[in-house]
């Protein structure tokens, strides 16, 4: 029999010592983290939830190693991550736009290129859903002059430009040597099991939190209708978008090897 594993992580704030004084706090990512291991829960999926405080760097990247090492073909991890989307300056040469996108974990930023290469981790054949209710994009920041992750009155999943540029220069040393790595240049290239991913929103909008859920999930939510929804990935992916406003639409993108049964299964099933 297949097995599941599956991680969600949730961030309402990040610790200020790390991010030059910005604590970034949120009200739902933990509320998202929750709810989407309820449903990895009903499917029998062995669970890890990393909350705030606890979704550090190395408890991140330690849950994705020991996933993968436990994982076999068949097999899926089913990963979820809510809080705050930050940038980096993109220092090995794999960005066009000369930027990395990261999550912000409680004490530092996960650059994409170490996801991917944690993915990479995972053996061929092994299924990956992924969710991201994240913002990755500094451009839409800057033109929508964000301060703490506000606009218009609503707040957003997303670290304020000027903040990513003082937390980039004050751990200028620790943050390079992930940034200058080429070997992490080819990373997302050297993924072999199967990833689909769902983002919250495209590269230059911003996904927004709420009081309950983040928009993103709690659309997601409502579509999966305590499952009652009964299509495939990418019906779901479809459906969600349906149900979401024009300024944040939903992305979905396959990294590693293309499998179309998985693509055309029913969500979260193991």
């Amino acid at each position: 029999m297949p097995k599941g594993i599956s991680l969600h992580i949730g961030l309402n704030s990040v610790s200020a010592a790390h991010y030059s004084g910005w604590s970034g706090e949120l009200n739902a990512c933990e509320a998202d983290a929750n709810d989407l291991c309820e449903i990895a829960r009903s499917f029998e999926y062995k669970t890890k939830k990393l909350l705030t405080k606890d979704a550090t760097r190395t408890a991140v990247r330690k849950a994705f190693t020991q996933a993968a090492a436990t994982l076999d073909r068949g097999d899926i991890f089913f990963l979820t991550y809510s809080g705050h989307g930050g940038q980096l300056p993109d220092r090995n040469g794999d960005e066009p736009d000369g930027i990395d996108e990261t999550w912000c974990l409680y004490d530092g930023q996960l650059v994409d290129d170490e996801i991917f290469k944690l993915l990479g981790e995972f053996k061929k054949g092994v299924r990956i859903y992924a969710l991201s209710d994240s913002c990755h994009s500094g451009t839409v920041l800057k033109d929508a002059k964000a301060v703490d992750g506000r606009t218009e009155g609503k707040r957003y999943r997303a670290m304020p430009v000027e903040i990513a540029m003082r937390t980039y220069r004050d751990n200028q040393s620790t943050y390079d040597k992930v940034l200058t790595d080429k070997s992490l240049a080819q990373a997302e290239g050297k993924v072999v099991a199967t990833a689909l991913l769902m983002s919250g929103c495209q590269d230059n909008q911003l996904s927004s939190d709420g009081p309950f859920n983040g928009l993103f999930t709690s659309t997601l939510l409502r579509v999966w209708n305590n499952r009652a929804f009964a299509g495939s990935y990418v019906d779901f992916y479809r459906s969600i978008v349906r149900k979401m406003p024009a300024d944040q639409t939903p992305n979905l993108f396959r990294v590693g090897q293309i499998d179309r049964a998985f693509e055309s299964s029913r969500p979260f099933e193991i």
